[in-house]
């Protein structure tokens, strides 16, 4: 689909050093993965300035790791793309630095990316076949956007969360739960052993026709009945409250997505960002999908977390788009989707 490239791409946007080498947005040479989530645990979260420091130490050794895994010399490389926003501000700036000098050491294009089109591109690698248009769930600690896939790099959000996302929504209740960080999978872990549908929490769908997500009503909800068991001095069922919250989420984002695919004509719908990994998440869509006629469609846990490949298959439309940064090129730490670079 154009001129052969071989990208190096860098992420560094939260508590994830990555670099990867990907060839014409499609196909992973390379995709190493430094995660810093054993030191953030006892935080309880990600500390910014904890994170900007383990980058800083890490991200030439990753990207060096990156060329030898791919089989490739700094020299052969076409491009080199790297993550501008969102993120903490740090910790991009550690990404961005990095690419704008190997970009110039060697005379090449500099492409900054969108995290949250990383995320949607990740299923370019994971399915081959996949082409726009399409409609795509981005799912994970910072964002829940519903976002229509008009064509390569153009998109319109067709419904995002009015409060928390659904991973913060996860991490807190985790948290809450005492299963530690991150929440997530911890949670979608204990829900294997509970009974779904022993809690009755609220599920909120908003106004008739809403894309629009809101947890926050939900994790008051499970905050509100975990200090009301404790009061009356009755036992918590940890695995019940864990399945009966994630299918209250569950529910919401697979109902929400289906219909977007089928009122905007998508014989696809797309899954993408950190949650795009829970099991739950997955079966109910795939099964709600094929109620409904509509192809479900979701990138391997490993391109569900940040990572640089998925950042190296967004810049390749990108540059196909004619969207290269200069060396002037700043980290967003609010930039949204469909936003200019």
């Amino acid at each position: 689909m154009g001129k052969p490239m071989t990208i190096l791409a860098i992420e560094t946007s939260c508590d994830e050093t990555s670099a990867a080498v990907v060839k014409d947005g499609r196909e992973i040479l390379s995709n190493v993965i430094s995660t810093q989530i054993d030191i953030h645990k006892k935080f309880g979260g990600v500390v910014p300035e904890v994170a900007s420091r383990k980058h800083l130490e890490n991200v030439n050794l990753i990207v060096q790791e990156a060329l030898e895994q791919g089989g490739v010399k700094l020299e052969d490389i076409d491009a080199v793309a790297v993550t501008s926003g969102p993120g903490l501000v740090g910790a991009l700036l550690i990404g961005l630095t990095t690419a704008k000098a190997l970009a110039y050491s060697i005379n090449k294009p500099l492409i900054g990316v969108n995290h949250i089109e990383g995320h949607i591109s990740a299923n370019y690698i994971q399915h081959k076949e996949l082409e726009p248009p399409f409609v795509c769930l981005v799912a994970s600690g910072g964002h829940s956007h519903i976002v229509k896939v008009l064509n390569y790099g153009s998109y319109k959000i067709l419904g995002q969360t009015r409060d928390d996302a659904a991973g913060e929504a996860f991490d807190k209740i985790a948290r809450a739960l005492g299963l530690g960080y991150p929440g997530g999978p911890l949670i979608d872990k204990m829900a294997a052993q509970g009974n779904a549908h022993a809690i009755d929490f609220p599920r909120a769908y908003l106004e008739e026709g809403s894309y629009d997500f809101s947890f926050s009503g939900l994790k008051s909800s499970a905050l509100n009945y975990l200090n009301s068991m404790k009061m009356k001095g009755e036992e918590i069922s940890i695995p019940d409250v864990a399945a009966s919250f994630q299918e209250a989420v569950v529910e919401v984002l697979s109902e929400k997505l289906i219909r977007a695919a089928v009122e905007h004509g998508s014989k696809y719908a797309v899954l993408a960002g950190g949650v795009a990994a829970n099991s739950r998440l997955r079966q109910a869509l795939t099964h709600l999908g094929e109620q409904r006629g509509i192809h479900v469609l979701y990138p391997a846990p490993v391109l569900c977390t940040d990572n640089a490949a998925m950042i190296g298959s967004a810049a390749y439309y990108r540059y196909l788009n004619g969207s290269v940064s200069d060396l002037t090129l700043n980290a967003r730490p609010n930039l949204t989707i469909g936003e200019s670079v």
